[in-house]
């Protein structure tokens, strides 16, 4: 059974500090494995009032908080839209995801600009940090045997191998099934049923998840040497624009 988020959710982006451009859900639930035991990861922007920006005290680039609320954990981060928009720049497939979660908690008109911009801000190079991740993900499920890691190396190697062949971003692992190996709709709900369980005792065995891993590692690198992506983004002039515009409004939109 998958886990259904909590109904008060769209009350916290009204407890923060600062407007909040968007918050989405990002995580297991974004990734379509959320087990009953799993954290709700919220991702956003915040935007900075001008005197926290030109003066002397600066505000938060970067909030980080963690709670639990009615037994659920809350983890929430949120950027501001200066440094969200620098990350965006980048090859950070992180700030690419949490922008385009279907799963929106809450939005505004600086999120639909945001996020008609993020195809201007995809790249080719954006394979490194699905490689990079995986790469972790990897050595992480070496170390502990848990189920969660060893999906997130798959969830990562097939969202970056589709985003270099058609330029769009899928992070639901249950929407790139066609492209893994057969045995992943049986680790997928395996992992729903506990959060940080183990590998069930008919998983395939170490050989046999190398050897598919290897391959979609081999598979994502030439579909990053052959896609049409560009090298850099076209987005900076439009995104500082954003960003001038945002933090002198008044109030922010």
């Amino acid at each position: 059974m998958t886990a259904v988020l909590p109904g008060w959710l769209d009350r916290i982006p009204g407890e923060q500090p600062h407007p909040l451009a968007f918050a989405t859900v990002s995580g297991a639930h974004l990734y379509g494995f959320p087990s009953r035991d799993s954290d709700v990861d919220l991702r956003g922007v915040h935007i900075l009032p001008v005197e926290d920006v030109v003066g002397l005290r600066p505000g938060e680039e970067t909030v980080t908080r963690s709670w639990v609320r009615e037994g659920v954990e809350v983890d929430l981060v949120t950027h501001d839209l200066a440094k969200f928009s620098r990350l965006l720049l980048g090859r950070n497939g992180y700030v690419l995801e949490q922008l385009l979660s279907p799963l929106v908690v809450a939005s505004s008109p600086v999120h639909e600009e945001l996020t008609a911009l993020a195809p201007a801000c995809l790249t080719r190079h954006h394979a490194h940090h699905y490689l990079g991740f995986a790469r972790t993900q990897r050595r992480l499920f070496a170390k502990t045997g848990e189920l969660k890691p060893l999906l997130y190396s798959f969830r990562v190697l097939l969202t970056g191998i589709h985003l270099m062949r058609t330029g769009r971003l899928v992070a639901d692992l249950t929407g790139l099934m066609d492209g893994g190996p057969p045995y992943l709709a049986e680790l997928v709900a395996a992992k729903r049923a506990a959060e940080h369980g183990a590998l069930p005792g008919d998983a395939p065995g170490a050989d046999v998840l190398d050897r598919d891993l290897d391959a979609l590692t081999a598979e994502l690198e030439a579909a990053r040497d052959h896609s049409h992506l560009p090298e850099r983004p076209s987005a900076q002039d439009a995104l500082h624009d954003l960003v001038v515009r945002t933090r002198l409004s008044d109030p922010p939109r």
